[in-house]
């Protein structure tokens, strides 16, 4: 290849990276490896931050995983995302729990070595739940038998038993871990979960006797007092209550909305059942968990020698029936303390102080030895019985750094646990580091970063460390208290740069130390401890006569708990910070001689809101889960190292020399592809089988030429795909059309002769049946009828009349149809009617009644009656509040009915009056504004005169017996049809209606009569016509 070409090239992919990084997507980087700004801790929260308001809770930082807590249920843990991640390579998908749990199980099948997961976090940061996640994938992902079923399924359940025992609701955490789990996984040679095995560390019984406000006590009492069955809390001395119980109300808080515990009860119980634990076992088991609260809610009295006695039997007798140990002996030891005196052992009798601080042991040994049982029970269920070598991986979900407002002894252990796993994550990180550099021919570059040995040192130093001077303390003879021993640890420690207290701090920091406290300068920033309760705590003593007093018990889970053989009696134990010490020794040989992989869980905020990303707490975790100083490390040389096949394989297509296929060696290929990247020297290394590249903006720059090169490579490829496809297709469906072609037309030929036959035979018979249509139905008419009468009702079903008045769209029926036609006609006008009636309202019907009473009075007898029928009457034409309150008033005997404006015509003179006429159920009202000027009984309305033409003229005929009453009376009236009507429906004098033609007499007194004319004309007009009658000309109605 030309040299000035291919630098020409080189030139042009490398401005077109440029230009593609500008467009770096708005979620930020999956790898904080691959961050420019790897050292600034702004650049690293603000990468966080995006991801998570994204949704994107996990990010790496090269293996190890960084995850977000989202409170709030995402849908990334599907069966479907598990076989997504399944067998696929680490950073070939975006960060998940499960691409780093399917690479650790991948690499121990792969290299036949053990691997452990080390989960860690403050409480709330999403642990316990990430440790499940882990389970649930390898539950899904490894190969299945029915004895693989049944491991996969105590592995599963023992957590929620686990969790039930051993968690807890704390200011932070609704389902906190109160105790350290590791947890192996065992598989064999092909992969399969065969067992397991779990280690449990520093459990804090404390919990089981104290609970700080907010805080609650282990989950299973409450599962147990919410879930049991009544039978069984009656078995057990218990009522459904937790506010009767003094070791569950101390933090005022037993109910919890996050929580359900009666669901958690019935999930623990069949968890139990599936790890193999007896109904027998159970009854003991929850005997104990009930023991514990009566144990709390027995109280002390002072007798009159100043000794302790029992308040009440009740609490006492169930202890008694539930831990199987006769009630005097159980009195005797909560009560008496026996003592060696020379030769013999005396029974010295508790003040008050002391028998609460020996039911407080008790307790706590009891649900503490309990809980040891429990998790040797599910060791048990889980033991693999198959000898042969198996490989591990193994989980650790273990309390992350705790600072309270208050921090007491079991702080310092969760505290110096962090510690020594730090020192232990850097050893290991760093040692990583070394090795692949070292093996890969590079120079290695020291990194700085902070050893916390020193602070280990101060916390497990022999004879000089804090944990040292607790136990000497512990165990001296004389007045020990927590105060001497904050004396002895400034003493000895008062030099230390870690270590400051009351007394030794300057005169600024003694503002913020109480005189019981001292500070230790941990890795992850200053923790102030309270030494009140160190002594107690550490020494955790039990008095061996109530180990005496257990061990005579019939309950067998007791007896196993309080064995009788036991080490030397005459012994001091070890002390608890000396046990946690060196299980935390066994516990760093057990990590050390294994693969590491790391998750890092960070909690967003303290409210537990999703959607919040708090800067200043997030910060304060990355930095004392040391996740900066693990990013230096891991960036000390290069950003990103991957294995020359790899690289090869995916960026080949950037060079012409190594598309589409490179025979040579891998690393000459690389050198190649690079070369015409235009890579500088000093930005890339070659190993031995990877290449080191040192900047991420070369890799983000190579990735975004690759992904433009992706669609170029792709749309050739399909051009030249698509070519040959579609010309083998062509050719083959050329020879296939000419023979089908062929044997089509003849196949069409021979149905044309077939349809032509059938259509002959068809039209001879229907020419017979029409020439004998009107014979007696026989072989040669009876088709062609078949097919009249189909047709005549095919075509009539789709031409039905729509409604009851449409009379001329019956379709004429042929000759031989008539009857039918009649028939059907029928049917269906009696189905319209009845659809009609069925759809009217009240309303409609009483409209409808009161038309068909004026249909009776006018139809055909008056000219304007036609134009009134599709004008609906209405209630009333005047509103009540529209007439006259006086008129109202004088009315209110009578119901009123209907009222309308009318014009009145003077009797004499014929003048316009404006008038309303009111309708009572007594009598008609003639009304001028306020007084009342005639009124008109229904009794004395002898009739109703209207005329037969247009007009809205009527007469109302009024019984008249003496000069002083008034006549009949004239009215004009807009409303002239619906007055009438209700008018005669009102005096029930329908039948007084009368049509007149051409004049209506009526009385004006007893003596005078008068007349009013109706006639035709070209305008309505209204007068006093010569002769003294009243005349009315109407138009005419054009129709």
């Amino acid at each position: 290849m030309n040299p000035k070409s291919q630098e020409t090239g080189g030139s042009r992919i490398l401005l077109d990276m440029e230009g593609a990084l500008t467009a770096r997507d708005r979620v930020g980087i999956q790898d904080f490896v691959l961050l420019d700004a790897f050292t600034s801790e702004s650049a690293f929260l603000d990468n966080l931050r995006k991801r998570f308001n994204e949704n994107l809770i996990y990010t790496y930082i090269g293996t190890l995983l960084v995850s977000v807590n989202p409170y709030k249920e995402l849908n990334i843990y599907t069966k479907k995302q598990m076989d997504i991640y399944m067998g696929v390579n680490f950073f070939e998908l975006p960060p998940h729990l499960y691409a780093l749990a399917d690479n650790a199980y991948r690499t121990m099948i792969m290299e036949s070595n053990n691997h452990f997961i080390l989960i860690s976090g403050e409480s709330g940061a999403g642990k316990t739940e990430a440790s499940k996640k882990i389970l649930q994938f390898y539950a899904v992902s490894c190969p299945k038998t029915k004895l693989l079923d049944t491991v996969r399924d105590r592995l599963l359940l023992s957590n929620p038993v686990l969790e039930a025992f051993g968690n807890a609701k704390t200011l932070k955490n609704d389902n906190s871990s109160r105790f350290g789990k590791y947890m192996d996984i065992q598989f064999d040679h092909q992969g399969e979960a065969v067992g397991g095995h779990i280690l449990s560390y520093l459990l804090e019984k404390s919990r089981v006797v104290h609970q700080n406000h907010g805080e609650r006590n282990f989950h299973i009492f409450y599962q147990l007092m919410e879930g049991a069955e009544d039978e069984m809390l009656r078995w057990l001395g218990l009522v459904r209550d937790c506010q009767k119980y003094s070791y569950l109300v101390q933090g005022d808080c037993a109910r919890v909305s996050s929580i359900n515990d009666k669901n958690d009860w019935r999930t623990v119980r069949k968890a139990l059942s599936v790890i193999d634990i007896s109904e027998g076992e159970m009854e003991h088991l929850f005997g104990i968990i009930a023991s514990v609260l009566h144990l709390g809610n027995m109280q002390f009295q002072t007798d009159y020698r100043g000794y302790a006695t029992l308040n009440s039997n009740t609490e006492l007798h169930w202890l008694s029936k539930l831990l199987g140990v006769p009630m005097q002996v159980l009195r005797e030891g909560m009560t008496h303390r026996k003592i060696e005196a020379r030769a013999e052992e005396v029974l010295s009798p508790f003040t008050v102080d002391h028998a609460v601080y020996a039911r407080n042991a008790l307790a706590k040994a009891i649900y503490g030895r309990t809980f040891t049982w429990l998790v040797n029970k599910i060791n048990e269920s889980l033991a693999n019985k198959d000898s042969t070598r198996k490989t591990v991986i193994g989980l650790l979900d273990i309390y992350g750094f705790e600072v309270f407002n208050i921090n007491s002894f079991e702080q310092f252990c969760i505290n110096y646990c962090n510690e020594k796993l730090q020192q232990l994550f850097i050893q290991l990180t760093l040692k990583s580091e070394q090795e692949e550099y070292d093996m890969e021919g590079i120079e290695w570059e020291p990194v700085p970063f902070f050893n916390n040995k020193i602070i280990c040192d101060l916390v497990e130093e022999k004879h000089h460390g804090i944990i040292s001077v607790l136990d000497e303390e512990c165990l001296r003879p004389g007045e020990a208290s927590d105060l001497t021993f904050l004396t002895k640890l400034e003493e000895k420690m008062g030099s230390h740069p870690h270590f400051v207290t009351h007394k030794l701090a300057d005169q600024k920091t003694r503002k913020t130390l109480q005189r019981g406290d001292f500070r230790l300068l941990h890795y992850a920033g200053e923790v102030t401890y309270c030494v009140v309760g160190f002594l107690d705590k550490n020494n955790d003593l039990l008095y061996r006569n109530i180990k005496d007093v257990m061990r005579q018990s019939k309950n067998s889970l007791v007896k196993h708990c309080f064995p009788a053989v036991e080490p030397d009696n005459k012994k001091r134990p070890e002390t608890v910070a000396t046990q946690f010490k060196s299980s935390l020794m066994g516990l760093t040989e057990i990590l050390t001689s294994k693969e590491p992989w790391y998750v890092r869980c960070l909690k967003p905020n303290d409210a537990k809101q999703p959607g919040r990303f708090d800067d200043v707490l997030v910060r304060h975790q990355v930095k004392y889960l040391g996740l900066m100083e693990h990013l230096r490390v891991r960036r000390a040389g290069f950003a990103y190292r991957r294995r020359y096949e790899v690289f090869l394989q995916r960026y080949k297509a950037l060079c012409p020399d190594t598309w589409p296929h490179w025979r040579g060696d891998p690393a000459e290929g690389v050198q190649m592809l690079v070369t015409h990247l235009g890579y500088r020297p000093d930005e890339y290394k070659m190993g031995r089988t990877k290449i080191f590249i040192r900047h991420p903006r070369t890799l983000f720059a190579t990735e975004d030429a690759f992904e433009t090169c992706k669609h170029e490579l792709a749309t050739r490829i399909q051009a030249k795909y698509k070519g040959y496809r579609v010309k083998g297709v062509f050719l083959k469906q050329k020879d296939a059309a000419t023979k089908i072609e062929s044997c089509w037309r003849a196949l069409l030929a021979r149905r044309e002769r077939q349809r032509r036959a059938w259509a002959v035979k068809v039209i001879r018979r229907f020419i017979k049946g029409f020439m004998t249509r009107n014979q007696p139905v026989c072989r040669e008419n009876t088709e062609y009828l078949t097919f009249i009468r189909q047709s005549y009702l095919t075509r009539l079903k789709e031409n039905l009349p729509k409604n009851v008045l449409d009379r001329k769209s019956w379709l004429t029926p042929p000759p031989l149809l008539k009857e039918t036609s009649r028939l059907l006609r029928q049917l269906h006008t009696r189905l319209l009617v009845r659809k009609y009636v069925r759809g009217i309202t009240a309303q409609q019907k009483a409209q409808l009644q009161m038309k068909s009473v004026t249909s009776a009075l006018f139809k055909g007898k008056k000219e304007s009656y036609p134009q009134s029928v599709p004008k609906p009457f209405v209630s009333t034409r005047i509103r009540e509040q529209d007439i006259n309150a006086k008129i109202l008033q004088t009315i209110r005997h009578e119901r009123f009915k209907y009222a309308a404006p009318v014009v009145k015509y003077d009797r004499n003179g014929f003048r316009p009056r404006h008038r309303q006429l009111i309708l009572t159920q007594a009598a008609v009202y003639l009304v001028e504004e306020s007084r009342v000027k005639q009124r008109v009984e229904y009794g004395s309305l002898k009739g109703v005169s209207v005329s037969h033409l247009s007009d809205n003229f009527l007469v109302l005929h009024v019984t008249c017996d003496d000069l002083k009453q008034k006549g009949d009376v004239v009215l004009q009236c807009d409303s002239l049809f619906e007055v009438i009507t209700k008018l005669s429906v009102e005096a029930n004098k329908v039948s007084a209606i009368r049509v007149v033609k051409d004049s209506v007499r009526f009385d004006i007194h007893p003596d005078r009569v008068g007349y009013v004319d109706f006639n035709s004309g070209q305008e309505s007009m209204v007068y006093r016509a010569k002769n003294g009658h009243l005349t009315v000309e109407s138009v005419r109605p054009k129709y």
